[in-house]
């Protein structure tokens, strides 16, 4: 779950880039009233969450191009807190993912029911790295699939490199690589070129290239990646993907309202 107004936990990297990727309006925001709905008005709602109906003063802009008015209105669906209790979001600092009501300028529709986070200083400065991250010349692409798979043996026992190229959204060339050595760790690197050289090293954890592999790769290489070598030469790419995957960790995603 975000770290709703109110809580003390932060959201995760994956679950704040979800939210920064599918909102078109991002917005930082004092709530100036909470009425709860029910009934007819909260049709819908996931069990445990309580639907509200706020209007919030609009403070800073992180990203909209239409712009958004002083006050917004939009729903919320609000989970207790570890003690049952539900925050009073009155007066409380948010952040606010949402899109744009056609034909209703002061109205946003989150991107989720439960697509706002508390605001501090440190999630305002997270929420606003993603969003340029994003946007960047050299933003890694969106990953779509695993393409073929090769792996070399060297010339000595042990040693040997695999080769993994990854499918993208506009093409753009993604390949993961491991080097094997005698008596030494593997070593894997993401390139972002067709050409991998010696500066390629592993993504940081918790940034949008390794947020693009660590959520969208699968937990196994595809058999027809590695269709055209043998045995144990796909052997060991197999062995190598799943190296580079414990490398990444997991996605860690936690939100179940989408």
């Amino acid at each position: 779950m975000p770290n709703q107004p109110g809580s003390d936990s932060a959201i995760g990297y994956a679950d704040l880039t979800d939210l920064v990727i599918a909102a078109p309006v991002i917005a930082d925001a004092t709530i100036r009233s909470a009425i709860r709905l029910k009934g007819d008005e909260a049709a819908g709602v996931a069990p445990g969450f309580t639907r509200y109906y706020v209007e919030a003063d609009i403070g800073a802009l992180v990203r909209g191009a239409g712009g958004l008015p002083p006050r917004i209105g939009y729903l919320v669906d609000i989970a207790p807190d570890s003690s049952g209790r539900l925050a009073k979001l009155k007066k409380t600092r948010a952040i606010l993912f949402g899109r744009p009501v056609a034909n209703r300028p002061d109205q946003i529709q989150l991107v989720a029911p439960d697509a706002q986070i508390s605001w501090t200083p440190a999630e305002d400065a997270r929420v606003r790295a993603v969003a340029r991250a994003l946007v960047a010349t050299d933003a890694p692409p969106v990953i779509t699939g695993v393409g073929n798979a090769f792996h070399v043996p060297g010339a000595l026992p042990g040693e040997g490199e695999t080769q993994v190229f990854l499918t993208t959204a506009n093409g753009a060339p993604v390949s993961l690589t491991v080097l094997r050595r005698p008596g030494e760790q593997p070593r894997w690197a993401v390139a972002l070129s067709e050409i991998v050289d010696e500066a390629a090293a592993p993504p940081a954890r918790d940034t949008l290239l390794w947020y693009r592999l660590a959520c969208a790769l699968p937990a196994d290489l595809p058999e027809r990646s590695t269709a055209s070598l043998a045995e144990a030469d796909a052997g060991i790419a197999r062995d190598d993907y799943h190296f580079i995957l414990s490398q990444l960790g997991p996605c860690g995603r936690t939100r179940t309202i989408r």
